[in-house]
């Protein structure tokens, strides 16, 4: 079983939201609860950018980057065991390849090199 499964890309005008979803049903019950998702994203050319990642065991500890505090929310869902990512207010430069991620280390946050098992990404296009 693919251990994360992105879904929720596509094209929308810049303002607009978006949500992206991430089934990890795939992951261990253990890596699941006691590991940290998050969510990536990369465009051509450019590096691979965090967005927000949470850890949460009974008590959500999320964590965004600057770029979208106040436009993207994170959310995990430990019934269903998926993560969410609201994005709003989208502009063009939010333009990318979005990757869902997870690090078996809870406090990673943002460090991408400590996330070690990765989606396919779903591509979501902002146009102005």
């Amino acid at each position: 079983q693919v251990p994360l499964v992105e879904s929720g890309g596509g094209s929308v005008r810049a303002g607009e939201s978006l949500n992206l979803s991430c089934d990890a049903s795939g992951l261990s019950d253990n890596s699941f609860w006691g590991g940290r998702l998050g969510w990536f994203r990369q465009s051509p050319g450019r590096e691979r950018q965090a967005v927000a990642s949470i850890f949460d065991a009974g008590t959500p500890y999320p964590t965004s980057a600057d770029s979208v505090k106040g436009r993207f929310t994170i959310s995990k869902d430990n019934t269903k065991k998926t993560v969410t990512l609201q994005m709003t207010r989208l502009p063009p430069a939010a333009t990318a390849m979005y990757f869902c991620a997870h690090s078996s280390r809870p406090w990673a946050h943002l460090q991408a090199d400590t996330y070690t098992t990765w989606g396919q990404g779903p591509q979501v296009t902002v146009s102005s």
